[in-house]
């Protein structure tokens, strides 16, 4: 197991004396905390993507749960954590902050492709004026947006080609 995630992207190093300086979490702290110490990322900033997607799939039956949709804001990694009763926030945002830089580029292309679904989807419903175009729009993202939390999970999980190969050899193995 690498301990990429506890330290700094060479971007994000602060000065070792600087007061604002993140301390460095132990695997064990962050497992404890659900951050994957490999990555550096939580699980539970996928919960405000999967709460569009329940959003969504509320429209086609109930069709004025799309105001509740549009009411739901796209936040970043950070921001989530922020607004969150995650116990450890500061430690997921510090983690976040300090994941190889590789890992993070990957995890936010994903983020921004969902969000980017997400608020084109919110402006369409709010220039439509039928139930049944808004339900085809919240089918659509949702079919889009549900494979790209899995997608993102992966990122968080350190599902890569080492990963990947490692689980190939362990069924080989068995």
């Amino acid at each position: 197991m690498t301990m990429t995630a506890l330290r700094p992207a060479e971007h994000d190093r602060h000065d070792p004396g600087s007061a604002d300086a993140a301390p460095a979490a132990s695997a064990a702290e962050l497992s404890a905390a659900n951050i994957n110490p490999r990555t550096g990322l939580a699980t539970d900033y996928l919960n405000h993507f999967n709460e569009a997607i329940m959003l969504l799939e509320l429209i086609p039956d109930m069709p004025d749960c799309y105001e509740l949709f549009l009411e739901w804001q796209p936040l970043t990694y950070a921001e989530h954590f922020i607004k969150s009763n995650f116990k450890a926030r500061d430690l997921a945002i510090a983690a976040y902050n300090s994941a190889r830089p590789s890992v993070r580029a990957e995890f936010d292309t994903v983020v921004a492709t969902m969000t980017s679904i997400l608020t084109a989807v919110g402006d369409a419903m709010r220039e439509v004026h039928q139930d049944k175009t808004r339900a085809t729009l919240a089918e659509q993202a949702s079919d889009w947006v549900k494979p790209l939390v899995g997608v993102a999970g992966g990122v968080i999980n350190g599902r890569d080609q080492e990963s990947d190969v490692d689980t190939i050899m362990a069924h080989a193995a068995s």
